[in-house]
């Protein structure tokens, strides 16, 4: 394990391989930002200096960034497409049958295009938003048609997820109480069911999830990352106590770019990210 860079990386980690940049969200002084890694150098800079409360982050097949906008009392929380080289940011997501989102977590883009989010009220526990309107829950946005919909909302604090590598398998990580990881057979590529728990973490709490490709699942935690078979069985521990969020990178993306608040890490595995 390496220290890629020391700085508030807090959330959201993206690598980008046509810049081989990782991209991250902090929190300087109370003011969340976007900033991004030259990997070959370790400059670290700036792309969005107040990013309404910006948390987890992925690619979209259109190259922008997808950003869970948090929000606050005067801003909707939202996701956002994100133009790292413009700067330009516009609402793809805002809220559900009229009613604004809650504080969005954590968001993966599948191969179909459709957008799945989870949206917990961290905002209204923390103090930055007003009280929910909607259940904390996964939703799925579908391009073509604008529709959101809940696809699941048996959570406490819905906040890391990911698919399997065939996308027959939505992983997402409830770091409520009790503190779990829960799996989902993604039906008819639109719907979620059979739903059961994966692995318990108690005393500690699912954060980032990320898969790689033989269907191992990487889950962050305060003691580091947890590798677990699909059946759930712990396989392994990444110790790094701190570690918030992951995703792979890397050329051949078989490097793991942790963030743990201060500081991005990096682990070379023996396989690749799906």
């Amino acid at each position: 394990m390496t220290v890629v860079v020391h700085t508030d990386a807090h959330e959201g980690p993206v690598y980008v391989a046509a810049e081989e940049a990782v991209y991250f969200t902090s929190v300087p002084n109370g003011t969340t930002a976007i900033k991004r890694i030259e990997l070959a150098t370790g400059a670290v800079s700036v792309v969005v200096g107040d990013a309404n409360g910006a948390n987890g982050m992925t690619l979209g097949r259109d190259g922008r960034l997808l950003v869970c906008e948090q929000g606050s009392f005067e801003q909707p929380a939202r996701i956002a497409a994100l133009d790292a080289a413009t700067g330009e940011r516009l609402t793809v997501v805002d809220g559900w049958r009229g009613r604004p989102l809650n504080s969005p977590n954590d968001v993966v883009e599948r191969s179909d295009g459709s957008i799945w989010f989870t949206d917990p009220s961290y905002g209204h526990l923390q103090g930055f938003r007003s009280e929910p309107q909607v259940a904390d829950a996964v939703y799925r946005y579908e391009r073509l048609t604008g529709e959101v919909e809940v696809v699941a909302d048996t959570f406490d604090k819905p906040n890391g997820l990911a698919f399997s590598p065939d996308e027959s398998v939505l992983y997402v990580a409830d770091n409520g109480a009790p503190h779990h990881l829960k799996a989902f057979d993604v039906v008819d590529g639109c719907r979620l069911a059979g739903e059961r728990v994966v692995a318990d973490f108690e005393p500690g709490h699912p954060d980032g999830v990320v898969v790689d490709v033989a269907g191992r699942i990487y889950a962050s935690c305060p003691a580091g990352v947890r590798v677990l078979a699909r059946s759930g069985e712990e396989l392994d521990l990444i110790d790094l106590p701190g570690a918030v969020n992951l995703t792979f990178g890397g050329p051949e993306r078989n490097v793991l770019f942790i963030t743990t608040d201060t500081a991005v890490h990096a682990v070379v595995l023996e396989t690749r990210g799906a």
